[in-house]
């Protein structure tokens, strides 16, 4: 079980982000893969990321003890209305968590006016939009219209398996993510350009 090797790890004197960066998140990724590839299919696609969850829910005690007070930035992050996939997005907060984040974690299934409206009252410094099906990845657009409308200083990051970096042009986004590490990367020069 999941759980019971990042306890060993930890008891073994592994760091957490260590065991997250080098165990789990190529795990997760190998298990993207063969989905990709349809060697695996939706059943087992759920059931590791539950394991990878409650590996997480281990883990996440540990890190919150490390994290700084004043946190880096302040980011709203969800998987876009009509679409039910949070694997990729849960990641992504986790890991911004980590490294001092604030983190609005909205959910799955959120509508852009719920988006847009939680930015405004915690002053988002960052949007994080997920969506894995491409009926879903115009709700994006609807994210960016709307905030730029309502004049928010936030910037606008995309990121899921349907998505890419031209999309991320197209709809006026101000950057993409192919996976939870490059967005960590990402909010910190896109926070470095305010």
């Amino acid at each position: 079980k999941v759980s019971e090797l990042v306890r060993k790890r930890l008891d073994e004197g592994k760091e957490a982000q260590e065991i997250i960066d080098k165990s789990l998140i190529p795990a997760i990724n190998h298990v993207g893969e063969l989905f990709d590839r349809q060697v695996y299919y939706l059943p087992q696609l759920i059931s590791s990321a539950e394991a990878m969850e409650s590996g997480i829910g281990i883990l996440e005690p540990v890190l919150a003890q490390n994290r700084s007070s004043q946190p880096a930035g302040t980011i709203v992050i969800a998987t876009v209305e009509h679409d039910i996939h949070d694997i990729g997005k849960n990641l992504v907060a986790l890991m911004l968590k980590n490294y001092g984040y604030r983190v609005y974690d909205l959910g799955k299934d959120i509508p852009a006016e719920v988006i847009v409206a939680k930015a405004k009252e915690v002053d988002a410094d960052i949007i994080g939009l997920s969506a894995l099906m491409t009926t879903t990845m115009m709700e994006m657009k609807k994210v960016v219209e709307l905030a730029k409308k309502e004049n928010l200083r936030a910037k606008i990051m995309i990121g899921g398996a349907v998505v890419t970096q031209g999309f991320a042009e197209e709809i006026g986004a101000d950057g993409y993510s192919k996976d939870a590490q490059e967005a960590v990367v990402l909010v910190g020069r896109l926070l470095a350009d305010n």
